[in-house]
Protein backbone atom coordinates (compact mmCIF):
# COMPACT_ATOMS: atom_id res chain seq x y z
CA UNK A 1 0.00 0.00 0.00
CA UNK A 2 1.50 3.61 -0.69
CA UNK A 3 1.33 6.14 1.97
CA UNK A 4 -1.89 7.98 0.77
CA UNK A 5 -3.43 4.40 1.73
CA UNK A 6 -2.08 4.66 5.04
CA UNK A 7 -4.52 5.30 7.93
CA UNK A 8 -3.25 8.42 10.08
CA UNK A 9 -4.13 7.81 13.57
CA UNK A 10 -6.43 10.00 14.78
CA UNK A 11 -7.83 10.89 18.03
CA UNK A 12 -10.12 13.07 20.13
CA UNK A 13 -7.55 13.09 22.67
CA UNK A 14 -4.91 14.62 20.13
CA UNK A 15 -6.22 18.06 20.88
CA UNK A 16 -6.09 17.81 24.77
CA UNK A 17 -2.54 16.37 24.95
CA UNK A 18 -0.25 18.19 23.05
CA UNK A 19 1.53 20.10 24.54
CA UNK A 20 0.87 19.93 27.72
CA UNK A 21 2.45 17.23 29.88
CA UNK A 22 0.38 14.77 30.57
CA UNK A 23 -0.25 13.43 34.13
CA UNK A 24 -3.25 11.82 36.22
CA UNK A 25 -5.56 13.75 38.42
CA UNK A 26 -6.64 11.05 40.66
CA UNK A 27 -8.90 11.67 43.89
CA UNK A 28 -8.03 10.52 47.34
CA UNK A 29 -9.90 7.73 49.37
CA UNK A 30 -11.88 10.03 52.19
CA UNK A 31 -9.61 9.92 54.84
CA UNK A 32 -11.85 10.44 58.74
CA UNK A 33 -10.06 12.60 60.99
CA UNK A 34 -11.85 10.25 63.64
CA UNK A 35 -11.12 7.40 62.68
CA UNK A 36 -7.81 5.08 61.19
CA UNK A 37 -7.80 1.73 59.28
CA UNK A 38 -6.21 -0.95 60.93
CA UNK A 39 -2.77 -1.51 59.10
CA UNK A 40 -3.50 -5.25 59.54
CA UNK A 41 -6.70 -5.73 58.03
CA UNK A 42 -7.08 -6.60 54.29
CA UNK A 43 -7.78 -4.49 51.67
CA UNK A 44 -11.26 -5.82 50.76
CA UNK A 45 -11.78 -2.73 48.37
CA UNK A 46 -12.22 -3.77 44.85
CA UNK A 47 -9.26 -1.73 42.46
CA UNK A 48 -11.76 0.25 41.24
CA UNK A 49 -12.05 1.58 44.74
CA UNK A 50 -7.92 1.90 45.39
CA UNK A 51 -7.37 3.98 42.15
CA UNK A 52 -8.79 7.58 41.28
CA UNK A 53 -10.71 9.30 38.31
CA UNK A 54 -9.21 8.16 35.17
CA UNK A 55 -7.18 10.25 33.34
CA UNK A 56 -9.92 11.92 30.92
CA UNK A 57 -11.88 13.20 34.13
CA UNK A 58 -9.14 15.60 34.59
CA UNK A 59 -7.70 16.72 30.92
CA UNK A 60 -10.33 19.31 30.91
CA UNK A 61 -9.29 20.32 34.22
CA UNK A 62 -5.81 19.66 35.32
CA UNK A 63 -3.62 18.16 32.22
CA UNK A 64 -5.03 21.30 29.90
CA UNK A 65 -3.51 23.38 32.87
CA UNK A 66 0.17 22.03 33.06
CA UNK A 67 1.27 24.47 30.35
CA UNK A 68 5.06 24.51 29.06
CA UNK A 69 7.13 26.13 31.63
CA UNK A 70 6.95 26.81 35.54
CA UNK A 71 4.54 28.95 36.78
CA UNK A 72 4.40 32.22 35.76
CA UNK A 73 5.55 35.23 38.20
CA UNK A 74 8.19 34.84 40.84
CA UNK A 75 8.93 31.24 42.00
CA UNK A 76 10.31 31.33 45.79
CA UNK A 77 11.46 28.39 47.88
CA UNK A 78 11.02 27.90 51.54
CA UNK A 79 9.91 31.49 53.86
CA UNK A 80 7.48 32.28 56.59
CA UNK A 81 4.79 29.23 56.74
CA UNK A 82 6.84 26.63 55.84
CA UNK A 83 9.06 25.84 59.13
CA UNK A 84 6.55 23.55 60.13
CA UNK A 85 7.88 21.15 57.10
CA UNK A 86 11.42 21.87 57.48
CA UNK A 87 13.40 18.60 57.88
CA UNK A 88 10.28 16.35 57.70
CA UNK A 89 9.38 13.49 55.19
CA UNK A 90 7.02 12.12 56.76
CA UNK A 91 3.29 13.39 58.86
CA UNK A 92 1.22 12.29 61.48
CA UNK A 93 -3.01 12.67 60.64
CA UNK A 94 -3.13 16.13 62.65
CA UNK A 95 -0.41 17.28 60.43
CA UNK A 96 -2.11 17.74 57.19
CA UNK A 97 -2.96 20.55 57.93
CA UNK A 98 0.05 22.34 57.70
CA UNK A 99 0.95 24.62 55.08
CA UNK A 100 3.32 23.25 52.13
CA UNK A 101 2.90 26.21 49.90
CA UNK A 102 0.95 29.89 49.17
CA UNK A 103 0.35 32.16 45.99
CA UNK A 104 -0.20 34.88 45.22
CA UNK A 105 -3.17 36.00 42.44
CA UNK A 106 -4.47 39.03 41.74
CA UNK A 107 -2.78 41.03 45.08
CA UNK A 108 -4.52 37.89 47.02
CA UNK A 109 -2.83 34.95 48.91
CA UNK A 110 -4.55 31.64 48.94
CA UNK A 111 -2.75 29.10 50.98
CA UNK A 112 -2.01 25.31 49.93
CA UNK A 113 -2.05 22.75 52.84
CA UNK A 114 -0.75 19.16 52.56
CA UNK A 115 -4.28 17.76 53.08
CA UNK A 116 -4.78 19.77 49.85
CA UNK A 117 -1.87 18.27 47.70
CA UNK A 118 -3.12 14.57 48.92
CA UNK A 119 -6.32 14.82 47.82
CA UNK A 120 -4.84 15.28 43.89
CA UNK A 121 -2.31 12.77 44.31
CA UNK A 122 -3.75 9.18 44.24
CA UNK A 123 -0.54 7.58 44.98
CA UNK A 124 -0.04 9.20 47.60
CA UNK A 125 -2.96 9.43 49.69
CA UNK A 126 -2.22 6.57 51.53
CA UNK A 127 -1.48 6.15 55.09
CA UNK A 128 1.92 3.95 56.43
CA UNK A 129 1.32 1.47 58.39
CA UNK A 130 2.41 3.60 61.43
CA UNK A 131 -0.29 5.57 60.93
CA UNK A 132 2.02 8.35 59.32
CA UNK A 133 1.42 10.06 55.65
CA UNK A 134 4.58 10.33 53.43
CA UNK A 135 5.05 14.55 52.60
CA UNK A 136 3.50 14.48 48.95
CA UNK A 137 5.72 15.84 46.20
CA UNK A 138 6.42 19.65 46.04
CA UNK A 139 4.83 19.67 42.11
CA UNK A 140 1.64 18.81 43.46
CA UNK A 141 1.52 22.22 44.98
CA UNK A 142 1.58 23.86 41.40
CA UNK A 143 -0.62 21.08 39.54
CA UNK A 144 -2.80 22.41 43.00
CA UNK A 145 -2.62 26.48 42.89
CA UNK A 146 -2.70 26.01 38.66
CA UNK A 147 -6.23 24.52 39.17
CA UNK A 148 -7.42 26.89 41.52
CA UNK A 149 -6.65 29.85 39.33
CA UNK A 150 -8.34 27.93 36.20
CA UNK A 151 -11.38 27.48 38.10
CA UNK A 152 -11.18 31.13 39.57
CA UNK A 153 -11.00 32.26 36.29
CA UNK A 154 -14.15 30.49 35.34
CA UNK A 155 -15.83 32.14 38.66
CA UNK A 156 -14.67 35.40 37.36
CA UNK A 157 -16.10 35.23 34.07
CA UNK A 158 -19.63 33.83 35.71
CA UNK A 159 -19.07 30.22 34.54
CA UNK A 160 -21.33 27.37 36.48
CA UNK A 161 -22.24 24.12 36.23
CA UNK A 162 -25.87 23.13 36.84
CA UNK A 163 -26.91 19.79 38.38
CA UNK A 164 -27.87 18.14 34.42
CA UNK A 165 -24.43 19.67 33.14
CA UNK A 166 -23.00 17.95 36.35
CA UNK A 167 -24.51 14.83 35.73
CA UNK A 168 -23.69 14.51 31.92
CA UNK A 169 -20.18 15.83 32.53
CA UNK A 170 -19.92 12.88 35.00
CA UNK A 171 -21.67 10.39 32.52
CA UNK A 172 -19.14 11.43 29.91
CA UNK A 173 -15.91 10.86 31.60
CA UNK A 174 -16.11 8.31 34.38
CA UNK A 175 -19.39 6.06 32.90
CA UNK A 176 -21.83 7.24 35.54
CA UNK A 177 -24.16 10.15 36.14
CA UNK A 178 -24.65 8.82 40.17
CA UNK A 179 -22.18 10.38 42.04
CA UNK A 180 -23.14 8.86 45.41
CA UNK A 181 -22.54 5.41 43.73
CA UNK A 182 -18.85 7.20 42.28
CA UNK A 183 -18.15 8.39 45.94
CA UNK A 184 -18.65 4.85 47.29
CA UNK A 185 -16.51 3.41 44.23
CA UNK A 186 -13.20 5.37 44.97
CA UNK A 187 -13.86 5.78 48.12
CA UNK A 188 -14.14 9.67 49.04
CA UNK A 189 -16.67 11.66 50.08
CA UNK A 190 -20.22 12.64 48.32
CA UNK A 191 -19.53 16.35 48.35
CA UNK A 192 -15.78 16.01 47.99
CA UNK A 193 -16.20 14.25 44.08
CA UNK A 194 -19.11 16.50 43.35
CA UNK A 195 -16.70 19.72 43.84
CA UNK A 196 -13.77 17.88 41.87
CA UNK A 197 -16.40 16.95 39.01
CA UNK A 198 -17.97 20.43 39.22
CA UNK A 199 -14.81 22.12 38.90
CA UNK A 200 -13.73 19.76 36.02
CA UNK A 201 -16.52 20.79 34.38
CA UNK A 202 -16.60 24.62 34.82
CA UNK A 203 -13.11 24.71 33.42
CA UNK A 204 -13.79 22.67 30.25
CA UNK A 205 -16.55 25.79 29.71
CA UNK A 206 -14.05 27.77 30.02
CA UNK A 207 -12.28 26.75 27.43
CA UNK A 208 -14.68 25.95 25.37
CA UNK A 209 -15.60 30.02 25.75
CA UNK A 210 -12.24 31.36 25.11
CA UNK A 211 -11.35 29.20 22.33
CA UNK A 212 -12.23 30.36 18.65
CA UNK A 213 -10.65 28.14 16.70
CA UNK A 214 -13.37 25.65 15.30
CA UNK A 215 -12.32 22.12 16.05
CA UNK A 216 -14.17 19.41 13.11
CA UNK A 217 -15.18 16.02 14.25
CA UNK A 218 -12.49 13.38 14.12
CA UNK A 219 -12.60 11.64 11.07
CA UNK A 220 -13.72 7.85 10.60
CA UNK A 221 -11.54 5.90 8.24
CA UNK A 222 -13.46 4.46 5.53
CA UNK A 223 -14.37 0.44 5.94
CA UNK A 224 -11.77 -1.68 4.12
CA UNK A 225 -13.61 -3.35 1.12
CA UNK A 226 -13.81 -7.43 2.36
CA UNK A 227 -12.77 -8.94 -0.89
CA UNK A 228 -9.73 -6.82 -0.51
CA UNK A 229 -10.04 -5.32 -3.97
CA UNK A 230 -8.95 -1.48 -2.88
CA UNK A 231 -9.29 -0.46 -6.53
CA UNK A 232 -12.65 -1.47 -7.00
CA UNK A 233 -15.43 1.12 -6.84
CA UNK A 234 -18.67 1.69 -5.07
CA UNK A 235 -21.18 4.37 -4.44
CA UNK A 236 -20.82 3.95 -0.57
CA UNK A 237 -17.11 5.57 -1.03
CA UNK A 238 -18.36 8.09 -3.19
CA UNK A 239 -20.49 9.12 -0.85
CA UNK A 240 -18.01 9.25 1.62
CA UNK A 241 -15.67 11.40 -0.24
CA UNK A 242 -18.31 13.98 -0.77
CA UNK A 243 -19.14 13.74 2.99
CA UNK A 244 -15.64 15.10 3.68
CA UNK A 245 -14.76 17.40 1.24
CA UNK A 246 -18.40 19.27 1.53
CA UNK A 247 -18.29 22.84 -0.30
CA UNK A 248 -15.76 21.51 -2.07
CA UNK A 249 -17.66 19.00 -4.39
CA UNK A 250 -20.47 20.58 -6.52
CA UNK A 251 -23.27 18.23 -6.18
CA UNK A 252 -25.47 20.10 -9.21
CA UNK A 253 -22.27 19.21 -11.87
CA UNK A 254 -21.67 15.68 -9.77
CA UNK A 255 -17.48 17.13 -10.04
CA UNK A 256 -15.29 19.26 -8.17
CA UNK A 257 -16.48 22.50 -7.37
CA UNK A 258 -12.99 23.96 -7.85
CA UNK A 259 -9.69 21.73 -8.55
CA UNK A 260 -7.27 23.36 -6.31
CA UNK A 261 -8.72 22.46 -3.02
CA UNK A 262 -6.80 20.31 -0.60
CA UNK A 263 -9.28 17.23 -1.56
CA UNK A 264 -9.43 18.29 -5.16
CA UNK A 265 -5.61 18.44 -5.72
CA UNK A 266 -4.94 14.77 -3.28
CA UNK A 267 -7.75 13.47 -5.11
CA UNK A 268 -6.42 14.59 -8.50
CA UNK A 269 -5.17 10.72 -9.73
CA UNK A 270 -8.49 9.42 -9.26
CA UNK A 271 -11.93 9.32 -11.03
CA UNK A 272 -14.99 10.09 -8.83
CA UNK A 273 -18.17 10.67 -9.76
CA UNK A 274 -21.55 11.06 -7.28
CA UNK A 275 -22.16 7.55 -7.50
CA UNK A 276 -18.73 5.61 -8.01
CA UNK A 277 -15.02 6.33 -5.88
CA UNK A 278 -12.62 3.88 -5.12
CA UNK A 279 -11.15 2.61 -1.61
CA UNK A 280 -7.88 4.18 -2.18
CA UNK A 281 -9.67 7.15 -3.22
CA UNK A 282 -11.09 7.55 0.02
CA UNK A 283 -8.37 6.94 2.04
CA UNK A 284 -6.54 9.37 0.08
CA UNK A 285 -9.30 11.81 1.19
CA UNK A 286 -9.43 10.55 5.22
CA UNK A 287 -5.77 11.35 5.18
CA UNK A 288 -6.55 15.09 4.04
CA UNK A 289 -9.37 15.09 6.24
CA UNK A 290 -6.85 13.67 9.10
CA UNK A 291 -4.66 16.37 8.34
CA UNK A 292 -7.11 18.98 8.64
CA UNK A 293 -8.26 17.73 11.97
CA UNK A 294 -4.52 17.53 13.45
CA UNK A 295 -3.47 21.24 12.20
CA UNK A 296 -7.00 22.71 14.23
CA UNK A 297 -6.37 20.36 17.28
CA UNK A 298 -2.81 22.09 17.38
CA UNK A 299 -4.15 25.30 16.95
CA UNK A 300 -6.93 24.63 19.68
CA UNK A 301 -4.23 23.36 21.50
CA UNK A 302 -1.66 26.49 21.62
CA UNK A 303 -5.00 28.65 21.72
CA UNK A 304 -5.59 27.36 25.51
CA UNK A 305 -2.14 27.49 26.50
CA UNK A 306 -1.41 30.87 25.50
CA UNK A 307 -4.71 31.93 27.22
CA UNK A 308 -3.41 29.63 30.38
CA UNK A 309 -0.27 31.11 30.43
CA UNK A 310 -1.96 34.57 30.59
CA UNK A 311 -3.75 33.81 33.69
CA UNK A 312 -0.45 31.97 35.00
CA UNK A 313 2.61 34.42 34.41
CA UNK A 314 0.21 37.01 36.89
CA UNK A 315 0.96 35.06 39.62
CA UNK A 316 3.79 33.86 42.34
CA UNK A 317 3.97 30.92 44.64
CA UNK A 318 6.15 29.99 47.00
CA UNK A 319 7.25 26.28 48.17
CA UNK A 320 8.15 25.12 51.67
CA UNK A 321 8.97 22.03 50.87
CA UNK A 322 11.26 20.23 47.08
CA UNK A 323 10.30 16.64 48.37
CA UNK A 324 9.91 14.61 45.05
Amino acid sequence: MDDSTKEPEVTEETVEAAPEEEVEKDTKRDTKRDTKKDASAPDDKPAAARKGLSTPVWVALVVVALVVGVLGGHFLLGGIGGSSLSGKTTLSEDQLDSVMGTYTYKGQVYNITVQDVLDATSSQNQANADGTYNLPSSDGVLSVARTRILVKAADDQGITVSDDELSQFAQQYTGTSDLDQLASNYGISADKIKQQVSDAAKVSKLRDSVISTTLPDVPAAPTAPSDGNKDATSKDYADYIISLVGSEWDANTGTWAATDGPYATALASYTITSDSASYNAAMAAYAVAAQKYQVAAQQVSQDWTNYVNGLLCNASISVFSLVA
